[in-house]
């Protein structure tokens, strides 16, 4: 995949379809978005092209905003490659940016430097200025400017429409199982592993704390959870506890921090990939080490269950 900014040079041609969007999650919903991308470049013998924003346009927009990433650049770049998208621009997002109109984007970012046949929007997509660009407006600008436009209904279920605030809710509760079901795949997080107070060594279980790379990436609510940790390509199972640790002294800070299964190694400073399996319970304050510890043994045991269900489905 061909990655660019805002000022990347840029073979300009017509045969390109194009997509716009933050894509915050890249779900089940962005996901149907980009597929009617691909068959239509397919179709039209054209090359596919996402345009993408960094920041988060509401970060920028919306200074108060407590606005939690589903997935960091990073992550969305490797999930764009994955689905077989050609091209990827990553603009700028910027208030001076956000001032601009539908049409001088359109006409600026599209018609003049990428080029465009075909144009894909979701649903409810919005941009430009008080966004004011919709499916109307961009067929209005297509009859100008030739090129075509689609509009792609949104994947529901049962009642719920799959959104990125949707999920953001869902995680937020816990909801692992719905969060992963909407997102087409296990959410993940990353960070690096830094020095912690050692109780999970003196319980038996040493755990990794894990400080996460991106200030804005959303941490699911607190709890017990069956994951799979990556450290350099590697694969292990494990169990991530996120809260204030209650049992003993409560802090005042969210930790995160992981046991990894059958695992011995000094892995300070190390960068840790985390993908969020099943939530195995809610933090609770056991009334003793022993109770404490007797309670991480079921965790372990329903964890490696887990996992090793998902080692047979994959």
């Amino acid at each position: 995949m061909n990655l660019y900014t805002q000022d990347s040079n840029i073979n300009k041609t017509k045969d390109t379809v194009v997509t716009i969007g933050t894509f915050d999650g890249v779900h089940l919903g962005h996901q149907k978005i980009l597929d009617h991308v691909l068959q239509l470049a397919d179709k039209k013998n054209s090359r596919s092209f996402v345009i993408t924003f960094e920041p988060h346009p509401r970060l920028v927009v919306s200074k108060n905003y407590d606005l939690k990433l589903l997935t960091t650049l990073d992550e969305k770049v490797k999930v764009f490659e994955k689905i077989g998208i050609d091209n990827l621009m990553v603009i700028k997002f910027t208030k001076d940016f956000s001032d601009q109109s539908s049409e001088e984007f359109v006409q600026n970012y599209i018609c003049n430097k990428i080029g465009a046949n075909h144009i894909v929007v979701g649903y409810d997509h919005k941009f430009g200025k008080n966004r004011d660009g919709d499916e109307n407006k961009l067929r209005e600008l297509g009859k100008q400017m030739d090129f075509d436009v689609t509009k792609v209904a949104p994947i529901t279920f049962g009642d719920t429409i799959i959104s990125s605030t949707k999920i953001r809710n869902l995680l937020l509760e816990g909801d692992i199982t719905f969060a992963n079901k909407f997102l087409g795949r296990t959410y993940t997080l990353s960070g690096k592993v830094v020095s912690g107070a050692g109780r999970g060594r003196s319980l038996g279980f040493p755990t990794a704390n894990i400080e996460v790379e991106n200030k804005y990436k959303l941490i699911p609510g607190n709890g017990v959870y069956a994951v799979s940790v990556w450290l350099n390509e590697e694969k292990y199972a494990g169990i991530m506890n996120i809260g204030l640790r209650p049992t003993f002294n409560q802090t005042p800070n969210v930790i995160i921090e992981v046991h990894i299964l059958n695992f011995n190694k000094n892995i300070y400073n190390e960068n840790l990939r985390i993908e969020f399996l099943e939530r195995l319970r809610a933090e609770k304050k056991f009334l003793s080490r022993d109770k404490l510890i007797q309670q991480i043994n079921i965790d372990k045991n329903n964890a490696v269950k887990i996992v090793n269900s998902y080692v047979e489905t994959e």
